[in-house]
């Protein structure tokens, strides 16, 4: 996945449609708890992150109560009071609001409040390299929110039948859309029923790492060949399973870290140094943390008074697996004790990664118990593969 040019539109609004009745969710969602403020503060706070440009908050159904909350947040607030026509109405609201300095505008709707502001930074980086008429970012090849429109289609979107939704503009347009690939499965998740909000809630404290589906489409855009990406699935497996049993026993882990250092950790197999160019890859996704991560998974020793932590349960699972089987690290290391017995510097540098592995294995095990005698852990045993 290539990045577009670093160039945007002078000048680009985002609208953030927040006008609508909330009937199946029973209650309004722009101001539902969300983490530690509200849906649309959340929403609002990404797109200050993103430093995209002003936010447009479209309101309507309890205009009372949204129309301050986002006010404060720094946002305009926008009246539709034909907003029980639909979004469509609410979105010829937002856009005949926009001052004539405004080049185009973002559409985001107020219950699509995973998306990143990377994704955001990226759809304006995409406008802005181009004469697109439309861009919309995807996801594993699904189109999500929010699509960028430009200002040469304003006249064309508030001149719209009343039947006419959005898409069917967008579609109008097919020929003059451009479509930007990004790392963020939240452009696709909406919350329309509670259990749709509560799974969303559920994620946001986690939205700091890629998710395994984020993963998955960063591997992909890597090109990581299927063997290695099978072994990195088993490492996972185990890596979460360490830190579940680590937690279990006091010693809590971020396991959205764990999950994505896991699955990314050989992203650049086959590369000269492939822990570090594979950190670059990840850092350029996005996600800096991760990348750390990966960045070390080769070697990573504990130190004197050091405490585990996700680096060290990625280095560790990985040194576990071979291929796709699990193994002990006697039986990990001799192929290279053997391979490297006449290379006195080649064979100081395996004794040490030895060492360090056996280092935070000991640690690990000092709390869990022997992971070998582990109930269930041999259900992650799998056959052996050809990744490593």
């Amino acid at each position: 996945m290539s990045d577009p040019v670093r160039s945007r539109p002078s000048n680009i609004a985002i609208l953030v449609l927040a006008a609508g009745w909330s009937s199946r969710m029973g209650a309004l969602k722009p101001l539902l708890p969300f983490g530690n403020g509200t849906v649309l503060g959340h929403v609002l706070s990404t797109i200050e992150t993103a430093a995209i440009g002003p936010a447009y908050v479209v309101v309507g159904n309890e205009a009372g109560r949204v129309a301050p909350a986002a006010v404060a947040r720094g946002a305009v607030a926008v009246a539709n009071p034909a907003f029980a026509e639909g979004m469509m109405s609410s979105i010829k609201a937002g856009i005949s609001a926009l001052p004539e300095t405004v080049d185009g505008a973002m559409i985001l709707p107020v219950d699509v409040p995973l998306v990143r502001a990377s994704t955001l930074e990226r759809i304006a980086a995409c406008a802005g390299s181009g004469d697109a008429a439309v861009v919309r970012p995807t996801f594993h090849g699904r189109a999500g929110h929010p699509p960028f429109v430009s200002r040469q289609l304003f006249a064309e979107i508030v001149a719209a039948p009343p039947e006419m939704t959005l898409r069917d503009v967008i579609e109008r347009h097919q020929g003059e859309a451009r479509s930007v690939a990004v790392i963020d499965s939240g452009i696709v998740r909406d919350m329309d029923y509670p259990d749709d909000y509560r799974r969303l809630a559920a994620a946001l404290p986690h939205r700091l790492h890629p998710d395994e589906a984020e993963c998955e489409a960063m591997l992909e855009a890597a090109d990581t060949p299927e063997p290695t990406r099978r072994h990195s699935r088993v490492v996972a497996r185990l890596a979460v399973d360490i830190a579940a049993r680590l937690a279990a026993r006091g010693h809590a882990l971020d396991s959205a870290a764990v999950l994505a250092g896991a699955l990314l950790h050989d992203i650049a197999k086959g590369d000269l140094d492939h822990a570090a160019a594979g950190a670059r890859r990840v850092s350029a996704f996005g996600f800096a943390e991760v990348a750390e991560i990966v960045a070390v998974h080769m070697e990573c020793a504990l130190e004197p008074g050091q405490t585990v932590d996700p680096r060290h349960v990625v280095f560790l699972a990985d040194k576990l697996v071979k291929g796709e089987r699990l193994v002990g690290i006697e039986q990990r290391f001799a192929p290279a004790f053997k391979a490297f017995a006449s290379d006195p510097a080649a064979l100081a540098g395996v004794r040490r990664r030895h060492a360090a592995v056996a280092g935070v294995l000991t640690a690990v095990e000092a709390v869990t118990g022997p992971l070998s005698e582990a109930h269930g852990l041999a259900e992650l045993a799998m056959p052996a593969g050809s990744g490593e």
